[in-house]
């Protein structure tokens, strides 16, 4: 029997790993398989920041794999106020997970990581060779530096203990269950909320920055059979970059654009260029991913957008959101 505990399992990534796990064909890839049991925690079942908390909840579940989804994360300003909370939250959640699980004697682990742990200046395309080739950008220096510390940590409990410790570095993820509070939101689901309300309350649809940045958006149901094959396929203690490729950036007025149209916003909507942009493009290669898997189809960006629109609206009462507007 496999017990497979994935952390942060009622968020973004793990609401949709668990929709693929119960939703894929007999046979499938990324499908469940037999004397496989997954457990999604959240932080209501323990409180990862604590090491008491955390060993009790590897005491109660006693996983032979994990997921580690859980994480202290924001948006871009959010990031840029509590740099400190960032680093020491996250520093904590991971440092307890990584030793109870080798406590544990768990047979794997894979953390999430991010591409802000790339370094602010550096070659593109990223690639898992660049991580430390620098310091990361100033706007995610808290929540950055606790990431890199993940692969740290992996290459020191496998060189130390011969744990099989690894970690997959997404790039921007969007999907249903997001959260789309509006202070802690990432751009899409930010974006989403926004218009919503502006779409409600007849007042323009203002967009922070100028637009312009570009990004790649990986959709949570492709990320999360990307995390599932990792789990079953994948046994290296370097990262892998889990990501469309390179030629799927995408600008923040494209997304803007695409949100009114599904939204079908028909007020005023502009862009304030007097907000800080954050980076203006960070693309990374997946073709160590696409190499090792021999290809993957991705959801297309506009259908994936279409309908985690769609989702948002339908659910809008349960959808995390902060204050309601």
């Amino acid at each position: 029997m496999s017990v497979i505990l994935v952390t942060g399992g009622t968020g973004l990534v793990g609401k949709a790993i668990q929709h693929i796990i119960e939703t894929e064909p007999e046979g499938s890839r990324f499908g469940k398989k037999p004397g496989e049991q997954w457990i999604f925690v959240s932080s209501s079942e323990g409180d990862l920041r604590d090491p008491e908390q955390t060993k009790r909840l590897f005491e109660k579940y006693k996983p032979t794999h994990v997921i580690h989804l859980a994480a202290l994360v924001g948006g871009l300003f959010k990031n840029m106020k509590y740099k400190l909370t960032f680093l020491r939250d996250n520093i904590l959640i991971n440092d307890n997970v990584l030793h109870n699980a080798y406590l544990s004697q768990t047979k794997k682990v894979i953390s999430c990581l991010s591409t802000c742990v790339f370094p602010d200046k550096v070659t593109y395309p990223l690639d898992e060779t660049k991580i430390h080739l620098g310091l990361p950008h100033d706007s995610n220096f808290g929540y950055a530096h606790a990431k890199r510390m993940v692969d740290v940590q992996n290459h020191a409990y496998k060189d130390q203990f011969g744990c099989n410790f690894t970690s997959a570095i997404p790039t921007n993820v969007f999907g249903p269950h997001d959260n789309f509070d509006l202070e802690g939101a990432h751009v899409i689901p930010g974006l989403i909320h926004k218009c919503h309300i502006a779409k409600k309350n007849g007042t323009p649809f203002v967009v922070s920055g100028t637009g312009k940045p570009l990004r790649q958006f990986i959709y949570s149901n492709d990320l999360a059979k990307l995390f599932i094959w990792q789990l079953r396929e994948y046994d290296d203690v370097e990262p892998v970059i889990l990501s469309v490729g390179e030629g799927e950036e995408v600008s923040i007025k494209e997304v803007a654009d695409a949100i009114v149209k599904a939204m079908d916003f028909k007020g005023e909507y502009t862009f304030d260029a007097t907000r800080a942009d954050g980076q203006f493009r960070k693309p990374a290669s997946n073709k160590k991913l696409l190499s090792l898997m021999g290809g993957f189809q991705f959801t297309p960006f506009n259908e994936a957008l279409d309908f985690t629109v769609k989702w948002f609206v339908e659910n809008y009462d349960k959808a995390r959101t902060g204050v309601k507007a």
